[in-house]
C-alpha cells in the first residue's frame, strides 16, 4: 500500500505548507519512508524556528488569567496565531486557555497547532470538550487534523465520538492517521455493525482508496474481516472498486485482501464484469510483475472464468524477457509451480517456448 501511504503523506505535507496537494505530487514517486521523514523535518522547520514575538506573547499570556488569555486569543490573535502561541506554552497552560475558548474557534486553530504538542495538550483537556472538538472537526471535514489527534484520544472519548461522526469522516481520518498502530484498536471500538456500514459507505461514496488504505494498516483477523465484508457488497459496487483500483493502479492494496477470501468469496470477485476486460487484466498482470504479488494473484486467477484465464495467460506470455525472468524467480522462490503450470498450458507454442527457455523452468516438467 506504498502508493496510498505516499499520497497520504503528501496530503499531510501540503496541509502543513498550506499549498495545493497537486503541487507536491512529485513526492508520491519517492520512497514513502523518505517522504515521512521529510514531513517530520518540515514540522521541525516550521515550528522550531518561531519568531521571537511568539515567545514574548506566550510569556505575556502566562501573566493573565486563562479566561483573559482566551479572550485575547480570540479577539486579537485569531486561530492561526493563537495555535502558534499555544505551541510555545506548557501543555497544562495551553489546555487551561483552550477550555475557555469557543469550540468552533478551537477546531479551526487545531489545524495550525504544532503536531508534536498535541498529545500533551489533548490528554489534559476535559473529555466533554475533546468530544465536542472532534465532532466540530468532522463537521468541518478536516480529516487531516483529526488524523493528527485521534491516536491520542482515550477509549472513553472515542466511544462517544464515533457514533457522532459519519462514515466518510471515519474513513478519511483513518486514511491519514498519524498513529496507524492505534487503528486496529479503534476498529475494535467501532464494532461489527458500524464496520459493515463504513465499508458500504466506501462503496456508495467513492471512498475505496481510503478504505483500502485503512485495510492495509490493520492485520490478522481484522484485515480478513474487512476483506470478507467488502466481498459481500453488491456486484455493481465491487465493480466500482475494481475500476477504481485499475484507474489508480492500486492492485498492491487490493490483491492482499483478495488472497484472504474464502473460495466462494474469491469466486464472487473473479466473476465481476470489470475483471473481464483485456485492459484491466493486462494492467493487473503488469502490476503483479512489478510488485511480485504472485502468491496473492494466482488463487484469483484460478477462480477466473476460462476466457479471463486465457487473457491472463496470453498477457503473461508476451511479457518482456526481464519480466518473465522476474516471474520465474518469484514463482520458484515461493514454490508456486502448481498454480502457474495451468496458466502455461493455456499459452500458445511461442510463449511456451519462451517460458521453458528460462533457467528457472529447466527443473520443472512441461505440461
Amino acid at each position: 500500500m506504498d502508493k496510498l501511504r505516499g499520497k497520504a503523506e503528501t496530503l499531510k505535507i501540503a496541509h502543513l505548507l498550506d499549498v495545493e496537494p497537486g503541487t507536491l505530487t512529485f513526492l508520491q514517486d519517492l520512497p514513502v519512508e523518505d517522504v515521512r521523514r521529510f514531513r517530520t523535518q518540515t514540522v521541525a522547520a516550521l515550528f522550531d524556528r518561531a519568531p521571537e514575538m511568539l515567545d514574548r506573547i506566550a510569556s505575556a499570556t502566562k501573566l493573565v488569567p486563562a479566561g483573559v488569555a482566551a479572550a485575547i486569543s480570540q479577539k486579537a490573535l485569531g486561530p492561526r496565531l493563537a495555535a502558534a502561541v499555544a505551541g510555545r506554552l506548557e501543555p497544562a497552560r495551553a489546555a487551561d486557555i483552550i477550555e475557555k475558548l469557543p469550540v468552533t474557534f478551537t477546531a479551526e486553530s487545531c489545524a495550525h497547532l504544532d503536531p508534536r504538542r498535541i498529545e500533551g495538550i489533548v490528554t489534559r483537556l476535559d473529555e466533554n470538550l475533546v468530544v465536542r472538538i472532534a465532532v466540530a472537526l468532522a463537521e468541518r471535514g478536516d480529516h487531516l487534523t483529526m488524523g493528527r489527534f485521534v491516536g491520542h484520544l482515550s477509549d472513553a472519548a472515542l466511544r462517544r465520538i464515533l457514533p457522532q461522526v459519519d462514515d466518510a469522516a471515519v474513513l478519511g481520518t483513518g486514511y491519514v492517521i498519524d498513529a496507524p498502530e492505534r487503528l486496529g484498536h479503534i476498529i475494535d471500538l467501532l464494532g461489527e455493525e458500524r464496520l459493515a456500514s463504513i465499508i458500504a459507505s466506501a462503496s456508495a461514496q467513492g471512498l475505496w482508496p481510503e478504505a483500502l488504505a485503512v485495510a492495509g494498516m490493520v492485520t490478522g483477523a481484522q484485515r480478513a474481516r474487512i476483506a470478507s465484508l467488502t466481498a459481500a457488497q453488491p456486484q455493481d459496487h465491487l465493480d466500482t472498486l475494481v475500476r477504481t483500483v485499475a484507474e489508480q493502479d492500486l492492485w498492491e492494496s487490493l490483491l492482499p485482501l483478495v488472497a484472504l477470501l474464502d473460495p466462494e468469496e474469491r469466486r464472487t470477485v473473479a466473476e465481476l464484469p470489470s475483471l473481464r476486460g483485456e485492459d484491466v487484466l493486462g494492467g493487473l498482470v503488469r502490476a503483479v510483475v512489478a510488485t511480485a504479488l504472485w502468491a496473492e494473484f494466482l488463487p484469483l486467477v484460478h477462480a477466473l472464468p476460462a476466457d479471463s484465464r486465457k487473457t491472463v495467460a496470453d498477457t503473461a506470455g508476451t511479457l518482456p524477457a526481464p519480466d518473465l525472468d522476474a516471474l520465474a524467480r518469484e514463482v520458484d522462490k515461493q514454490d508456486l509451480w502448481d498454480l502457474v503450470m495451468p496458466l502455461v498450458e493455456l499459452m500458445d507454442d511461442a510463449a511456451k517456448t519462451r517460458i521453458f527457455a528460462l533457467p528457472a523452468f529447466q527443473d520443472h516438467p512441461e505440461p
